[in-house]
């Protein structure tokens, strides 16, 4: 009896380990981006996001200031889209974007797939991949030696890998970890078609609703190491989850554009020139 005994605690210990190391951790981020890069978080299963992204004109320096409303009178770059979840692990979007860069008028389709998700006691980190490509649809200029000559359909398509690495480590706070690579089809001859880029990402939660976030990206290459024309994307900001699926967010950055495609490769802003711009997401959720 006492060895039937044993063995029945035996056992439902293991049980009761194996299922505390099966239990997944849920909001490393409350929203699928950071502020310009994507996080770790896919949709679930049958979940639409409707997106609206803005970022403004520079807040300061030549361009900013009183005169524009310290750029709340301009816009850089404006976009809206959906996003579906194809499974608890899928997730795939469509979006217009008006583009900061010199390919503008952009229609940009996307894809994350969650590789791992973070479990207590097991998988330490949450682990995601993100591809998308951007179709430029502005007009084709007749001037020769610009971006927008496009001689053939391929000189308007970008491309961009990202994989995500996050750890939550408490309630409180998120970490992120990422890399990527970008490439076009076209580039001015003084550039590179190929670009490797890094970042970091991470939140800290406030209240129940509110956080703080901040994202940065830095690209790696020798070619553009030599040029002082572009510069790495960083910004900060609140967010806000109201419930009922709403996120808002509100962000500083100096990233022009909206979109990996377009603020990795052509981001020419600079912080110390107060080259900084306010910006907002709308994020709605809703299941259909």
């Amino acid at each position: 009896m006492k060895l039937h005994t044993f063995l029945l605690f035996t056992l439902s210990f293991l049980m009761v380990h194996l299922l505390s190391a099966q239990e997944k951790v849920f909001q490393t981020f409350k929203d699928t981006r950071v502020i310009n890069t994507h996080s770790v978080e896919t949709l679930r299963k049958g979940h639409m996001d409707i997106r609206i992204g803005h970022r403004f004109g520079d807040f300061a320096g030549e361009l900013g200031g009183w005169p524009t409303f310290y750029g709340l009178e301009n816009a850089s770059d404006i976009s809206i889209g959906a996003e579906y979840g194809m499974s608890d692990n899928m997730m795939v979007g469509l979006h217009r974007a008006k583009g900061a860069g010199p390919l503008k008028q952009n229609v940009i389709g996307l894809a994350k797939y969650r590789i791992m998700q973070q479990s207590k006691g097991k998988n330490g980190f949450g682990l995601s991949v993100m591809g998308m490509a951007s179709v430029s649809t502005m007009p084709k200029s007749e001037s020769e030696g610009v971006l927008h000559a496009f001689q053939k359909f391929a000189h308007r398509v970008s491309y961009n890998v990202s994989f995500l690495l996050s750890r939550k480590f408490s309630n409180r706070f998120s970490l992120q970890a990422h890399g990527g690579w970008t490439y076009r089809n076209l580039v001015p001859s003084s550039d590179v078609n190929d670009l490797v880029s890094a970042g970091v990402a991470l939140r800290l939660q406030l209240t129940k609703s509110l956080g703080i976030i901040y994202d940065s990206n830095f690209t790696f290459n020798s070619v553009r190491s030599l040029e002082t024309d572009y510069f790495p994307s960083m910004g900060f900001g609140l967010e806000w989850e109201t419930g009922g699926g709403h996120v808002f967010q509100i962000n500083m950055t100096n990233a022009r554009g909206l979109f990996e495609t377009d603020y990795i490769p052509y981001n020419t802003a600079n912080w110390g020139d107060g080259e900084y711009r306010l910006g907002f997401t709308i994020a709605r959720q809703f299941k259909i």
